[in-house]
């Protein structure tokens, strides 16, 4: 949380300067939103633009990118709006020093002011910012899992396995009151063995 907070004060004041950098000397004295856009890719030239279609518009852009970035935590938005930035303005120092012979810095106002460092600090504000944000918490992803049975052993069902029906008690067999006291001896079929031998009288 702490570290959202902090990275989004650092965005958005990244953003702050750069949107407010095309409002300061660029180059000779020459405000960043007298350059228009399309001269970053075909050349500097000496015509002042609108400010809609000057260097303001992608710092417009980028800045649009760091709200949506720190409403929705995204760090990805707002390093994209720290990398636009820094490179609208590198792409802007490029074609000037293709059209000056080359870039100077000076202390009465001319060569490069105070609105590119404004730019280039905003940029560098942003990316720090990205860095510093922990973007969202995610939540835990749970799995449900099926409960675990244990397999009976030898011994019998295991007592930990609540599922397991437990076995009716063994009752000893009684015995039956018609069971026979007296032994009897079978006939063989042979008569003649039946006379000689006859069963013996109960």
């Amino acid at each position: 949380m702490i570290r959202n907070v902090a990275g989004s004060v650092l965005a958005l004041a990244g953003a702050t300067a750069a949107v407010w950098s095309p409002f300061r000397a660029w180059y000779d004295g020459r405000h960043g939103r007298d350059y228009a856009i399309d001269e970053l890719f075909t050349g500097i030239t000496d015509d002042r633009s609108e400010v809609i279609g000057s260097i303001l518009a992608p710092f417009l852009f980028a800045a649009l990118l760091t709200l949506l970035g720190v409403l929705l935590r995204s760090r990805l938005l707002v390093a994209l709006a720290g990398v636009v930035v820094l490179g609208f303005t590198v792409l802007w120092m490029v074609r000037v020093g293709q059209a000056e012979g080359g870039l100077t810095v000076g202390g009465d106002g001319a060569g490069l002011g105070d609105g590119v460092a404004n730019a280039l600090g905003g940029g560098i504000l942003l990316l720090i910012g990205a860095l510093v944000m922990s973007g969202r918490s995610r939540a835990p992803h749970r799995v449900d899992r099926p409960p675990r049975h244990t397999r009976p052993t030898l011994d019998g069902p295991s007592p930990q396995d609540p599922s397991t029906p437990e076995p009716p008690p063994a009752h000893p067999r009684a015995p039956s009151p018609y069971a026979a006291t007296q032994t009897y001896d079978v006939p063989t079929g042979d008569p003649e063995q039946e006379r000689r031998d006859p069963p013996p009288k109960s």
